[in-house]
């Protein structure tokens, strides 16, 4: 988030990015090194060095995001789309309803993850903080 806030500025340093989301760093580092080879963030060494976004904040959206951090986004990797596996007590997934409900489930969190760009996210918490008197 705080890379969506900083957009257009100067890079920002590992260590402040961390401080800042309260992010250990060792891990930050891996979230971060995964989001460049993305192509979704850009990282400058030297002097004024750090990472910046690749892309403007309302053309990253959270699914993008989420796939890389966590992997699928489906709850069962039998509903999954880009990580399927059968299940193996399943005789027959078609005919399953647990697995028809979290298609279901699914298919409604990639509608919202798929809408929601991290510029969305930004201006939410400007709104969140308005409503409990910050800013």
């Amino acid at each position: 988030m705080v890379l969506g806030r900083n957009y257009g500025k100067e890079p920002m340093q590992i260590g402040k990015i961390a401080e800042e989301e309260r992010i250990p760093k060792k891990f930050l580092e891996q979230i971060l090194l995964e989001m460049r080879n993305a192509g979704i963030l850009y990282s400058k060494k030297g002097a004024g060095g750090g990472y910046s976004l690749n892309k403007a904040p309302e053309d990253i959206y959270l699914s993008q995001v989420m796939r890389l951090i966590d992997g699928p986004i489906a709850l069962l990797p039998c509903v999954s789309l880009n990580f399927y596996r059968s299940c193996e007590e399943c005789v027959e997934e078609h005919a399953c309803g647990i697995r028809d409900t979290f298609i279901e489930v699914r298919n409604a969190m990639l509608q919202i993850l798929n809408d929601t760009s991290i510029s969305n996210l930004i201006n939410k918490e400007k709104e969140l903080n308005l409503e409990v008197g910050k800013d």
